[in-house]
């Protein structure tokens, strides 16, 4: 049996290629600096970097091209000396010995948890030429002891879906952004219904002011037609709305009620923190107000 991760993580993206390494060190040195200052020193066990790849033409801020995960990871490692790794890795566009690389290169250079994601919503599943994020899970079992999959828990039909990864052999499972607490249902009737427990890293990000304008949350949480995640699309306007102090109410509450629900399902628990537009002041007040009140471990 593999440990599990029982952490805290802190997703960071990587930054565009033409921003360079100045940013990334600036990134990790704004984290050194709110978690002194909030009282999140050395809890912060893992930096979860999404390996990002060009979506829709709809995407509210243009994709360009990022920093490679590993790259990255070596530029703000040094800064972050008590953070391990995590990060998602596109497999539906390599073949099984060229990701068979990749994902070595990435647990060589401390990557102590992989997601495998599959193709953007643009493409139908097994559209990519590569390797289906199910297959790794099976294929690369000896590579990568903790093996992590996307849960998206107002999707339709994803019980099926989270039980066929946990056959394939997914460790983990990380949500998508939670702004309700349709996990607590999701994950009381997975319970019932298998004995699959993966690690769930539960997923809850910060909403500045400039979400009303830029709409990025909106956009990464839709699912057209989808009435649960249209209620989530609504508290995201809410809090983009809110006064500091009341959003922090807001999401804290969200936090509790989640905690409350899934804390005595036999899941083991993780958190999963993002910061969607950057890292912050406000950002990181509003994690340590949450992690008051439960932290994993």
């Amino acid at each position: 049996m593999v440990p599990n991760l029982n952490t805290i993580a802190l997703e960071l993206v990587p930054p565009n290629v033409d921003d360079g390494s100045e940013r990334a060190l600036d990134d990790a040195r704004k984290v050194v600096q709110y978690a002194g200052e909030y009282g999140l020193d050395g809890k912060i066990r893992h930096v979860m970097i999404p390996g990002m790849i060009a979506e829709d033409d709809d995407r509210p801020i243009a994709m360009k091209p990022k920093l490679d995960v590993l790259d990255f990871w070596s530029i703000i490692k040094p800064k972050l000396p008590e953070c391990n790794g995590l990060c998602t890795q596109v497999t539906a566009f390599m073949d099984e010995s060229s990701l068979r690389g990749r994902l070595t290169e990435l647990r060589d250079a401390g990557m102590e948890g992989v997601v495998f994601v599959g193709v953007p919503r643009t493409m139908n599943d097994g559209e990519g030429s590569g390797v289906a994020p199910t297959d790794a899970l099976s294929i690369y079992r000896e590579l990568v002891p903790n093996r992590g999959v996307i849960l998206i828990p107002t999707r339709d039909g994803e019980q099926g879906r989270l039980n066929f990864k946990c056959n394939q052999g997914a460790t983990y499972a990380m949500t998508q952004l939670l702004y309700s607490d349709a996990i607590v249902g999701f994950l009381a009737e997975f319970a019932k219904n298998t004995d699959h427990r993966p690690e769930v890293l539960l997923s809850f990000g910060f909403v500045p002011k400039v979400e009303a304008k830029t709409g990025l949350i909106n956009w990464l949480i839709q699912d057209p037609g989808n009435a649960a995640v249209a209620e989530e699309q609504a508290f995201v306007k809410r809090l983009a709305a809110s006064e500091p102090p009341q959003k922090r109410q807001l999401m804290v509450d969200l936090y509790k009620r989640v905690i409350d629900g899934v804390a005595d399902l036999g899941f083991p628990l993780s958190i999963h923190l993002e910061a969607t537009y950057g890292v912050s002041g406000p950002a990181f007040a509003t994690f340590a107000e949450m992690l008051a009140y439960w932290s994993p471990g």
